[in-house]
């Protein structure tokens, strides 16, 4: 059986990081992998998490299973996190998940049991792994206009285009909030004039918010999803607590799913139940067990929303410095928009032979369509990259 496997082709972001980790240059530079860094380069583990570490070590009695679906209190804290006051209690489904990755994954099978005639549509671009695991799972995919490279802003007047093409019935995947790839975002007018659209149309939305309190804050970064649990029928989730509370290895994200009603919902958790048994079993507790302590006790949680802050405000602050950089650097604006987007990522619209160039000549480590993570820059080497990246063109 085995010798008929053949090469799969290499990740291209994993690919990378080998790449960098081999490069023996001393002032290379890291845009590539997607984990939030602070001017030292390192991942920290965030206080309040760290605290409530050191409380559930004294405290946790038991390693038994929790349930199919995680724990509840995990489901409720998050559940008002995400969407606030925004859907009835009674309409919401849970799936405690692997990862945001995982919440992704169990979402596409949901949506090729309950609806398997149903296109995916994703805006163009995505990140890589959407397309790929809707291929996995089966669905059919087309995309919507998204990103507009040349002001590299949302063009949306043709997203909306091509959102009206789609059939009644089809899912449409947004990101909540810190695109990714780009960086460029919905503002409220735009969310609220797609939120028509998909309900005139009967469209599904499918929001994966990865990156909530990375952008604008909290409850800012949740508008749209919010937006859409209280004004449509039907409304699919994907979160992630691996960006926002800085626990990436312990794989912790969520399934939420708005329903009609709550009969509905109470077949859907059913549902949700069914999945998670068949792909594996019980998820894992730990991280889920540290974000349910800090979202639920006062002081864990001001601090956090504090640190969260700290970490969103820094990476605002490194935004501006290199669209400066690179203002004085080129002569120009055309890079003004780094400073107007949120998250950790932008696209600055290199060719992939710059980006190549810029990897060989001078150590910048990017995604091959010019992706950046701004939060693997400090501010000592934003000029250094400024410089690096007009003298390739760009």
């Amino acid at each position: 059986m085995l010798e008929t496997i053949t090469p799969q082709p290499p990740d291209k972001i994993i690919q990378l990081s080998q790449m960098f980790r081999s490069d023996q240059r001393e002032n290379k530079i890291d845009l590539g992998v997607g984990v939030y860094k602070d001017v030292q380069g390192h991942t920290p583990i965030m206080r309040a998490v760290k605290a409530a570490e050191r409380r559930l070590w004294d405290e946790e009695t038991t390693k038994t299973y929790t349930a199919i679906v995680g724990d509840g209190g995990f489901h409720k804290a998050m559940g008002n996190l995400v969407l606030g006051d925004s859907a009835a209690a009674d309409r919401l489904s849970f799936a405690h998940t692997p990862g945001g990755t995982g919440a992704v994954r169990q979402i596409l099978e949901l949506i090729k049991t309950a609806a398997p005639d149903a296109t995916l549509w994703l805006s163009d671009p995505t990140w890589p792994n959407h397309p790929a695991m809707a291929n996995a799972v089966g669905i059919p995919v087309k995309t919507y206009a998204y990103f507009n490279s040349e002001t590299r802003s949302v063009q949306f007047d043709n997203m909306m285009a091509d959102l009206r093409m789609a059939e009644p019935g089809d899912v449409v995947l947004l990101h909540g909030c810190c695109h990714n790839p780009t960086g460029a975002n919905l503002n409220k007018a735009q969310w609220g004039g797609l939120a028509m659209l998909l309900k005139e149309r009967n469209l599904t939305p499918f929001v994966d918010i990865a990156y909530q309190g990375f952008g604008d804050g909290i409850d800012q970064d949740a508008y749209g999803v919010r937006l859409l649990a209280g004004k449509l029928p039907e409304l699919l989730i994907a979160a992630s607590c691996s960006k926002n509370f800085g626990i990436y290895r312990e794989r912790c994200g969520l399934v939420i799913t708005v329903s009609r009603d709550a009969g509905q919902a109470r077949l859907t958790q059913g549902m949700l139940s069914r999945l998670n048994r068949l792909n594996f079993s019980f998820p894992p507790d730990h991280g889920a067990r540290l974000v349910t302590m800090v979202l639920t006790d006062p002081a864990l949680c001001a601090d956090w929303q504090a640190e969260l802050k700290g970490i969103r405000d820094g990476m605002a602050g490194l935004r501006c410095l290199l669209a400066d950089a690179l203002r004085a650097e080129t002569g120009s604006d055309r890079y003004g928009f780094v400073a107007e987007h949120r998250g950790m990522f932008s696209r600055l619209g290199l060719t992939p032979e710059q980006v190549v160039t810029l990897r060989e000549d001078y150590g910048v480590y990017m995604i091959g369509d010019s992706r950046v993570n701004i939060a693997g820059l400090s501010p000592e080497r934003i000029k250094v990259l400024a410089r690096a990246i007009v003298a390739v063109g760009g």
